[in-house]
């Protein structure tokens, strides 16, 4: 059994920790806590690492196309390593989530996330599990684009490193336990 998990962002230093990055950021808090090193593949477009647990080989993923381009990584990963789309999962930010908010979903529509549209569009299914990551509505006359782009408030960063933590710990619930329907019982909400 393998599993392919998947944070989703933008490469380069100008979008590190941005909001749309929530993803990036997981998967580097994931492979700092296990010591795992990326490499960069340029044939899947992606940056990957890779370890066992509980005798299941994963694959640790951040797409370095851009967002709207991340299906074309997901999907080379996928038929490369011979993968189901059972075996994916995905971590990205919600809009319509309040900062922190998690929610872990079996399968769903791309809710207006390009990253997402990408993915189902590359793999030809909305059938795959995901954890969305709320990172709220653009305030202050800010536009969607500047919001998504932007850095979190000090207040909101304390937020997401504490959501990122439980999202971690849901990520290893998942891959201990291999029981995707358990994992969202136990962290939805």
């Amino acid at each position: 059994m393998t599993k392919l998990i998947v944070g989703l962002g933008n490469p380069g230093d100008k979008y590190f920790e941005t909001k749309h990055n929530v993803g990036f950021m997981l998967i580097d808090k994931i492979c700092k806590d296990l010591n795992l090193k990326f490499t960069t593949d340029k044939i899947f477009q992606a940056e990957v690492a890779s370890t066992f647990i509980s005798g299941e080989k994963v694959y640790f993923v951040k797409p370095s196309t851009f967002m709207n381009e991340s299906g074309k990584a997901v999907h080379a990963l996928l038929t490369y390593y011979g993968l189901d789309v059972e075996d994916l999962l995905v971590i990205y930010d919600d809009l319509d989530m309040e900062v922190g908010k998690i929610r872990l979903r079996a399968k769903g529509s791309a809710g207006g996330h390009n990253g997402i549209k990408s993915i189902i569009k590359h793999i030809g299914t909305q059938e795959f599990k995901r954890i969305k990551i709320g990172i709220g509505r653009p305030r202050n006359g800010k536009t969607v684009v500047h919001h998504v782009l932007g850095k979190f408030e000090k207040d909101d960063y304390i937020t997401i490193l504490n959501t990122i933590d439980k999202v971690d710990k849901s990520v290893n619930h998942y891959l201990q336990y291999r029981n995707f329907e358990q994992t969202m019982q136990q962290y939805n909400g």
